[in-house]
């Protein structure tokens, strides 16, 4: 017999060896399975809870963040529409500061809530947070130096945001520049000046503000006379002159108080001043002042008193000056001034001697 005939007739080796290692690695794969399922399905079930919590948490907090903020806009719509809205609330004003806060609580209240459950979640999975929340110590540092300006310019609006320093239709000097307020930034505060010109000014650079709209304001004019008037026809004038201002809208609305009359603030030889005052609604003292003048003036000329600047007046009995035509003597009318010797010709010399 050949030797392929003998191969032939021999029986084939089992594959027992490798069926035997299979089956032993899915026994143990079975056992590590069944080792570790419940530690995976109470790890899964973890952070499905903690990311759960987590969105309905997040959810929750902004929606009564959105609806607080609705309801101050809505109270302040409505003070607005009674008699004394104008004075007291700038819906505009109410509503980009109530908004301009929602929004920062609404991302503080987001970056707590899912940078907490982000964590939790890698402790879910056994992860060392040391390195990672040193790294981001580290980075957070770096970053602020590199944005110190930016970072600056956000906490200071949010401070004056909280504080009510100013807002919408206010009237304040920021130092860099002044103007009326047109909308108010985390970052940076839009003015409009007095020629039209609108200024960009960043939070962080603001130093001061004087805020012009706050409170109440202060209508000042001073009164010129010339020192010969009666300063009692003078006072009373003055006085006639405001009440009736006080008594027409909407003069009696932007007058906060008595227009008074503090006195002398000046004597001179040729003139005298006279102080006059008044407490006026914020913003409105302007106004008051020019049209307190006005009246001030026509109620002086009504009684007759002068201000200095006038024209004295003339009787019917004067006529006009005789000499008004008439030009001023000249220097060369005389024949024997030095100027008309100086402009006499030099008489020829007589060449004949």
């Amino acid at each position: 017999m050949s030797l392929s005939v003998l191969l032939a007739a021999a029986p084939s080796p089992e594959p027992g060896g490798s069926l035997g290692e299979a089956a032993e690695q899915a026994g143990n794969a079975a056992g590590w399975v069944e080792e570790n399922w419940s530690t995976w399905l109470s790890t899964g079930l973890r952070i499905l809870l903690i990311v759960a919590v987590a969105v309905t948490l997040r959810y929750l907090i902004r929606r009564a963040l959105t609806n607080l903020i609705e309801r101050m806009n809505r109270s302040a719509q409505a003070v607005e529409g009674t008699a004394l809205g104008g004075l007291l609330v700038n819906a505009e004003r109410r509503r980009q500061r109530s908004e301009a806060i929602g929004s920062v609580l609404r991302s503080v209240a987001s970056f707590v809530i899912m940078g907490t459950a982000a964590l939790m979640v890698l402790g879910a999975f056994k992860i060392n947070l040391a390195p990672l929340l040193a790294s981001a110590g580290v980075a957070g540092v770096a970053l602020g130096f590199g944005a110190r300006n930016l970072v600056t310019d956000f906490l200071s609006g949010v401070f004056m945001i909280l504080e009510d320093q100013y807002g919408v239709g206010d009237s304040i000097d920021a130092g860099v520049a002044s103007g009326e307020v047109i909308e108010v930034g985390l970052r940076v505060t839009k003015l409009r000046g007095e020629n039209g010109a609108i200024w960009y000014v960043r939070n962080g650079e603001v130093k001061r503000i004087g805020n012009l709209s706050q409170g109440w304001s202060t209508a000042g004019i001073d009164v010129t006379v010339r020192p010969t008037e009666n300063l009692e026809h003078v006072r009373e004038a003055i006085a006639t002159a405001a009440a009736t201002m006080t008594k027409e809208e909407p003069w009696s609305e932007r007058l906060w108080g008595p227009v008074e009359v503090l006195g002398l603030d000046e004597v001179l030889l040729d003139s005298m001043t006279l102080r006059v005052t008044a407490k006026t609604m914020p913003g409105k003292a302007l106004g008051v002042e020019r049209e307190l003048r006005w009246r001030i003036k026509q109620a002086l000329d009504e009684a007759g008193i002068r201000m200095v600047g006038t024209m004295p007046l003339q009787t019917d009995s004067e006529g006009p000056d005789p000499t008004a035509g008439m030009a001023a003597p000249s220097a060369y009318a005389s024949a024997v001034s030095p100027q008309s010797l100086a402009a006499t010709p030099i008489p020829p010399a007589n060449l004949n001697k």
